[in-house]
């Protein structure tokens, strides 16, 4: 089985960076499409970020030119850096990965999140 363990979250002040991870273990022949999603209180779990495995990206109109998604396919690993965060970015935020466990197997995984709080 795979299992998606994120980390990096935490209280940060308006205008400031994080930095989240997100690494993939277990059973993993290769990892086609991580992402990031995100969920506020009151309100609806919404895509963040996604990076194919040949490094194609996309962005949430919200977070573009402020958040960047990347991965390191060796360490079977996603990033998001955060830059000039607002509150409004407050969220639980969530990876995700399609996980082809064998070649011809391919399931779709979630992190248990780690809350980015933005706030003075």
């Amino acid at each position: 089985q795979v299992h998606l363990v994120e980390s990096g979250g935490g209280l940060v002040q308006p205008g400031g960076s994080l930095r989240l991870s997100c690494a993939a273990s277990g059973s993993i022949f290769s990892i086609k499409t991580m992402a990031w999603y995100r969920q506020a209180p009151g309100k609806q779990r919404e895509l963040v970020a996604t990076i194919t495995s040949d490094g194609i990206t996309n962005y949430e109109d919200s977070v573009k030119g402020r958040f960047t998604i990347s991965r390191d396919n060796a360490k079977n690993t996603v990033y998001l850096q955060m830059n000039s965060l607002k509150p409004e970015d407050t969220a639980v935020y969530y990876c995700n990965a399609e996980v082809h466990s064998t070649a011809w197997t391919l399931y779709n995984y979630w992190g248990q999140g780690t809350q980015v709080t933005v706030s003075s």
